[in-house]
């Protein structure tokens, strides 16, 4: 069976169901005819740019990245406003408390930005630094995420 057609089926059931797991999602797709292994679910994952967000039956479920490509994207930004417990700076660096399992999506959101300031940034699983070139680069960004909130 062809990438695309089975990366088709991926987008699919995550778009009609919350698959938390690979494994979840190896198994469903196996049922539907498709032989994959982990392995071959988390490429795909990769290549479609899946990422985890929070879930209304299950704790985590996969979904697309480009649902939010546009930070003007309602979905994203309500997330960004639920899921962020505080914001604060460090010097260059800008500290994002989450709560758990947002980091990510946090961090995601973030990038959508494109915010000059900054240089980087890395997510946990409730916590996103950002790095900054300046002290007075990272107040910009902290006021910037904060009126988004």
């Amino acid at each position: 069976m062809k990438k695309n057609v089975r990366q088709n089926k991926i987008v699919e059931l995550i778009s009609t169901m919350e698959i938390e797991t690979q494994e979840d999602l190896a198994n469903l797709l196996n049922g539907y005819g498709y032989k994959v292994t982990q392995a071959t679910v988390s490429r795909d994952i990769k290549e479609l740019g899946l990422i985890k967000v929070s879930g209304s039956e299950r704790k985590y479920k996969y979904a697309l990245e480009s649902e939010g490509s546009s930070i003007n994207n309602e979905k994203m930004l309500n997330l960004f406003k639920n899921c962020v417990i505080s914001i604060e700076r460090a010097q260059n660096l800008v500290v994002i408390k989450t709560l758990g399992g947002n980091g990510n999506s946090a961090g995601a959101i973030v990038d959508k930005l494109k915010i000059k300031e900054i240089v980087g940034s890395i997510a946990g699983d409730d916590t996103l630094l950002i790095v900054t070139h300046s002290d007075s680069d990272a107040e910009t960004v902290v006021n910037d995420l904060k009126k988004l909130l």
